[in-house]
């Protein structure tokens, strides 16, 4: 514990010390760097005699520190500070020499513009500066080439080590600049491949859908009216959907019998239009590459139950659907996954249950929750029968997964009293209150 809190201790001073202050952006940092310049310029002052040299009083300590000035300012304007204390310190050789070494002043602005790109800068200035101190201390006092060498050979190295930082610490920032961009363009070329890849499968499944099941339900269609217009027009259906009597039973035998298959194609024609409606939209939307079907092309929703229930009722299986509680409505996206979990539980009544069974559907609307469940009184799942979706059909992984994409749970099985069962229950977000103006 003392560690973590000296820990963060230590990270607030220093970020503290690295975020500007003031329209000139000063660090705190910067200003302790510059003090440490300073502290070794003034150093170099103290040792820097010679002859000619001016003598060292309170003049000397000034310009001294003078000369490191510009240095709070090297975030900045990296090339200008190195600029102005090469400036600063040609005038202080002109005006008050004392002969210090110019590598304890440029040392960090060199660094400084080298990682901010300025290198013929930071290598013709203290070129410049060298080349002239050669000269002018070899005129002046006579040095043999091992003494010039002595001299100047410790500062020629301090300030190209400087240099040779700096540029390498620009390069590698370069270089991992350079990386991540090409790692970031890798990453959208995939994106952009994997969404090209995505697109031609759904048009190459709209293509097929369109071709196979498409053309199939329009023969379908095609087909019950061409049916329904071979008999004939007949009396308004009449209620209750039951099949009539077999050739054969009565006298009446034929005219139910041509009631009940006229419904039966009625039935036929109606479904089979209503669902290459919805396939037509679905279609539209695989060819269209939306992620999503839109909440407002979405075509089937609990409004359309009553419809469902009585076209599986005329196809043969009769349903009686019941509703607890009080209904409210429901997110787009939970009453359209409501309806396709009731659409393919009673198409597998149908399906599945066999003759004469009968359906049930239940509608609870709890708090924050829809219910549903669907029973029937058939035949039940075949014996040794593996989990929900472990068949070779799709219909019951399809409500699993429609139930889980709205953050509900799906069960299916045999049901307690024989038959099959499916119980699924979706949340409901409750809409938000709109204030009063």
């Amino acid at each position: 514990m003392p560690e973590a809190t000296a820990g963060r201790a230590v990270a607030r001073v220093t970020a503290w010390l690295a975020r500007p202050h003031g329209r000139l952006g000063i660090r705190w940092f910067d200003v302790a760097v510059t003090a440490v310049v300073i502290g070794l310029v003034e150093i170099s002052v103290v040792v820097g005699g010679g002859p000619g040299a001016s003598p060292l009083d309170w003049q000397a300590y000034l310009l001294g520190a003078v000369l490191a000035l510009p240095i709070v300012l090297r975030r900045k304007w990296p090339l200008g500070v190195l600029i102005a204390c090469s400036v600063l310190l040609f005038f202080y050789y002109s005006l008050d020499r004392r002969n210090i070494s110019p590598a304890p002043l440029l040392t960090l602005p060199l660094y400084d513009a080298a990682v901010a790109g300025f290198l013929v800068a930071a290598i013709v200035i203290p070129a410049f500066y060298m080349t002239v101190g050669l000269f002018v201390v070899d005129v002046t006092t006579h040095m043999g080439l091992v003494a010039l060498a002595a001299e100047f050979l410790p500062g020629i190295a301090v300030l190209a080590t400087a240099i040779a930082l700096g540029a390498l610490v620009r390069s590698r920032r370069e270089l991992a600049a350079e990386t991540a961009s090409r790692l970031r363009l890798a990453d959208e070329e995939r994106e952009a491949e994997a969404a090209r890849r995505v697109a031609e499968e759904r048009l190459r499944i709209a293509r097929e859908l369109h071709d196979t099941v498409a053309h199939s339900m329009a023969t379908i269609t095609v087909q019950a009216g061409s049916a329904l217009h071979l008999l004939g027009p007949g009396p308004e259906p009449r209620g209750g959907g039951a099949a009539g009597p077999r050739p054969g039973a009565g006298g009446a035998a034929g005219p139910r019998l041509e009631d009940s298959l006229r419904q039966a194609l009625t039935a036929i024609r109606e479904t089979s239009k209503a669902a290459l409606t919805e396939m037509r939209g679905t279609l539209g939307q695989l060819r269209h590459g939306a992620p999503d079907e839109p909440a407002d092309q979405r075509t089937g929703g609990l409004d359309r139950l009553p419809a469902l229930c009585a076209a599986v009722t005329s196809a043969g299986a009769p349903v009686s659907c019941h509703t607890e509680g009080q209904p409210g409505p429901l997110p787009a996206d939970v009453d359209h996954a409501a309806y396709r979990i009731l659409q393919e539980s009673l198409t597998n009544v149908l399906r599945h249950a066999g003759p004469d069974a009968r359906a049930c559907v239940v509608l609870r609307y709890e708090d924050g929750a829809l219910a549903i469940r669907v029973t029937d009184d058939g035949a039940g799942p075949p014996a040794g029968a593996g989990p929900a979706g472990a068949g070779t059909g799709h219909g019951l992984t399809g409500m699993a997964e429609r139930a889980a994409a709205v953050g509900g749970e799906l069960q299916a099985g045999a049901g307690p009293a024989g038959g099959f069962e499916v119980v699924a229950r979706l949340p409901v977000t409750a809409p938000a209150a709109i204030p009063a103006p």
